[in-house]
Parts: C-alpha cells; structure tokens; sequence
C-alpha cells in the first residue's frame, strides 16, 4: 500500500471511529442488533440457561479455541447448532478470509424456523462484531457506514483498526460489484 492510500485509508477508518464513538450505550453482556441476531460475550455464550430464555439457535464463536473461550458442539449438544472461528483480536490477523463462512452460518440460522443466531468473541465488540457488519453488508446490502450506524443504536462495539480496514475493502469490493450489477 503506497503512503498516499494509508493516509486516505486512516482518514476513513477515523471517520469509522466517529460513529463508532457516537455510541452512547453502555457495554451489556449481550444485545439484538438485528431481528434474531444477536452479539454478545463469552459469559453468555456459555450461559445455557441466557441462551434458552434467549431463544437462540445458532451460535458463531469469533475466538473459537481461545483461552476463556471454550465452546464445541459437544458443548450445545441438540440445544444449538455451533460454528467456530479461531481469530485473533490483532493488528495483523485477516479476519476477511472468514466474512462469507461467517455471513453464510448467520443467513443459514436467520432462514431456519425459529432461527436465533448468537455471534460473540470475548467481549463481543471486536471480532464478533467485524463478523455481524460483514454480514449486514453482505447480506443486508448496508454500506460499512450504515450497517455501523445501525449497530451501535444497538450495542456499544469497537472492531480494532486492521478489522475497519478490512470492512472498508468489503465495502468497496461490494459497491463495485453493486455498481457492475446493480440488481444484485
């Protein structure tokens, strides 16, 4: 990346902080940010009893093999369906590689009867959070700014400057490929 493009590139991801920081809600262990999906953290996501009373179905796990993150299909048995991710909250990890795994799992839980999805990482503002906005831009057809915008109404998240970076190149491949077809 040449010094002209990481310049416009912190300008933008700065922009992304702004609404990011507009958030005034307090960091709750979980939260609907979208009808039947929900983040949340690690605390929830191994609460069977949250999950019930919850109604959720499917759960992403974001730092699936971390340490505090313990989590399989064992660990649900029949109660949930369980797909895991072992990412690195990190300046130099590419989340992007798991955004079409991660908004498939969500669309195929969202589309099931009853489907409740739960999306967390640790804390639930990182790295599950990357995962619901890639979903909402891959599949809700939201801009980066909108689908941020939507979800900090919603939730207080912080996705680190690498998974912004990341979300910007979704956003801009999206709006070129909407742009080549625009029924899609």
């Amino acid at each position: 990346m040449s010094e002209s493009s990481q310049q416009q590139n912190l300008v933008l991801i700065k922009e992304l902080e702004l609404i990011l920081d507009s958030c005034k809600l307090e960091l709750t262990a979980v939260d609907e940010v979208w009808p039947n999906l929900y983040l949340g953290n690690v605390a929830v996501a191994q609460n069977r009893k949250t999950l019930h009373k919850l109604g959720i179905t499917h759960v992403l796990n974001a730092a699936h093999s971390k340490q505090g993150s313990i989590g399989d299909q064992s660990f649900y048995g029949d109660t949930c369906v369980y797909f895991g991710i072992a990412a690195e909250d990190s300046d130099h990890f590419d989340l992007s590689q798991h955004f079409k795994s991660a908004a498939d799992f969500i669309q195929t839980a969202l589309k099931s009867q009853d489907g409740k999805v739960l999306v967390h990482c640790i804390m639930g503002v990182s790295r599950s959070a990357t995962l619901v906005l890639a979903y909402l831009m891959m599949r809700k057809h939201l801009s980066l700014k909108d689908a941020l915008r939507h979800v900090v109404q919603k939730r207080a998240i912080f996705p680190n400057r690498n998974f912004l970076s990341l979300l910007l190149k979704l956003d801009e491949q999206l709006t070129q490929k909407r742009r080549l077809c625009p029924l899609l």
